[in-house]
């Protein structure tokens, strides 16, 4: 399959950043918008990228992208998420926080927060919570990942299963238009269910972008979670699903 020298770079950058936007290549390579737009649906054509709203991500298949790429995209919109959570979320309260770049940025809008308890299999949380007196980490024990500091395996998911907990903060890798809540590792999914299963309030954050990629694991379903948080959702099934199941849906940048 040729591609041309400029349709090449823009593979490597939705590669390298998971995801590449229409006004920044524009500006990148000097050209118009609709040359941009142009380009990226004939690599989608090819199968080569994904489209969404404004540019396209580069697939994600079986592999996940590196974690560094991760926390950049629609970091902003993160940053929303996990404050709007981070509202829900009482002083004085228990919750375990899952591994994910958003339930991360869950993390650091509670640091205001006192008296919460937080269990974690999330190593990155741990670090920025435990130096805040106010705030009691505990983290699960089991096999660390190395590519996102994920603690991970059988020990993680009999440690989870051991309290009972006031709310979960849960992520997914991708929400299929049918709600199911997917993942890549199927060692995460079982602690990501565990979670699920031990916690009387389960808040599901996530930017719309996950609801363009795929991944092989199932967690759950949308309708086991209590309330979903989002930029944006613009999916009518998954709006659907939410409505039946009465799920809260929290969308944080609507027009």
């Amino acid at each position: 399959m040729y591609l041309s020298p400029r349709h090449a770079e823009i593979i490597q950058m939705a590669k390298d950043h998971g995801r590449v936007l229409v006004d920044d290549l524009a500006s990148h390579f000097n050209v118009t918008p609709q040359t941009i737009r142009k380009d990226l649906n004939d690599l989608c054509d090819q199968r080569l990228l994904s489209r969404i709203h404004g540019g396209a991500l580069f697939p994600s298949g079986i592999e996940n992208m590196e974690y560094e790429a991760r926390r950049k995209i629609a970091a902003e919109e993160k940053e929303a998420i996990g404050r709007a959570a981070a509202r829900l979320i009482p002083d004085n309260a228990s919750l375990f926080i899952n591994i994910g770049t958003t339930t991360e940025a869950v993390s650091k809008a509670l640091l205001d927060h006192s008296g919460l308890m937080v269990i974690t299999n999330n190593i990155n949380v741990a670090n920025r919570m435990r130096i805040y007196p106010s705030i009691e980490v505990v983290i699960a024990g089991g096999v660390v990942r190395g590519s996102d500091g994920g603690v991970v395996g059988e020990a993680a998911v009999d440690f989870i299963r051991q309290f009972k907990v006031d709310y979960a903060v849960i992520g997914a890798s991708a929400i299929d238009h049918d709600g199911a809540l997917l993942d890549f590792d199927f060692r995460e999914v079982k602690v990501a269910q565990a979670i699920i299963a031990n916690a009387r309030h389960v808040i599901l954050v996530s930017d719309q972008t996950k609801f363009e990629r795929t991944a092989p694991v199932r967690i759950g379903h949308l309708s086991q979670v209590n309330t979903f948080i989002t930029d944006r959702c613009d999916i009518p099934s998954v709006r659907k699903i939410c409505q039946e199941a009465e799920v809260q849906l929290i969308e944080t940048s609507v027009d």
